[in-house]
């Protein structure tokens, strides 16, 4: 499993819970986040070879399933587009399935732009101070958050507040962000031969669904599946379904 952009292995870690007994399940930190590979430079080359090199020393029996969520979904494609031999089938959460600097949030996307790059040239400790801002964590966290269940927001805003400042540098997250919206999953649909599972949030504003029925016509031998009152956050609001309806994949043909 690859985790999405600032984030850790954490945040799939609910994922993987209702999967124990279906798979055996390893989740890495992408590099520049976390326990992750520190990359002389974090572009989507870079990040799919360490994927490579990665899956390589697991010394699989047997082609794995990848699955991969939000910029990991990126990372993912990208991987089953040069290396489709070693997988056996691609599964994307939330997939980034359309270009993020002509979608419905370009405008959000550039001040992001700006506001790593400010990151970037600051000293470390300003910088750190600067990204990870918890105002600002709790602004991204509170938008993408579709459920009215107090409890779980909590626990969300918790996880968000936790883990999402565990970069290395204010260098590899401007690296990284760029990487993220240079590319999105429709640039390597068409070249991905394995069974792929497409899993979207009906309510997700990265990648409204109407993008996400589009992406799934691409892919050779793609299916969407669509969880209702969710946005981007399925990985944290409903976690037991989307292991579901991986479980189902898997059993498929």
């Amino acid at each position: 499993m690859i985790h999405g952009f600032r984030g850790t292995h954490h945040g799939l870690l609910l994922i993987a819970k209702y999967l124990k007994g279906s798979a055996n399940i390893i989740i890495p930190d992408l590099p520049g986040f976390g326990k992750g590979a520190r990359l002389a430079k974090y572009d989507l080359e870079s990040y799919v070879e360490w994927l490579h090199k990665f899956m390589q020393k697991q010394s699989f029996k047997t082609p794995p399933v990848l699955m991969g969520h939000s910029f990991g979904s990126i990372v993912s494609a990208a991987y089953a587009e040069k290396y489709p031999k070693a997988i056996k089938k691609l599964v994307l959460v939330n997939p980034i399935g359309a270009p993020a600097l002509d979608g419905p949030n370009k405008f959000m996307t550039k001040l992001a732009v700006a506001y790593y790059k400010i990151g970037a040239k600051l000293p470390d400790k300003v910088a750190y101070t600067w990204l990870a801002a918890k105002p600002v964590v709790r602004i991204m966290s509170v938008t993408m958050a579709k459920t009215h269940d107090k409890g779980l927001r909590t626990y969300i805003h918790h996880q968000h507040d936790r883990y999402f400042s565990r970069f290395h540098s204010a260098q590899s997250v401007l690296e990284g962000f760029t990487t993220s919206i240079s590319h999105n999953v429709g640039d390597f649909a068409k070249k991905i031969p394995v069974p792929t599972l497409l899993i979207a949030g009906s309510l997700d504003d990265i990648t409204p669904l109407s993008d996400q029925y589009a992406l799934v016509k691409k892919f050779p031998k793609g299916q969407l599946k669509v969880i209702s009152n969710v946005g981007h956050l399925t990985h944290y609001e409903t976690p037991e379904l989307v292991a579901k309806l991986i479980q189902a994949f898997l059993k498929s043909v």
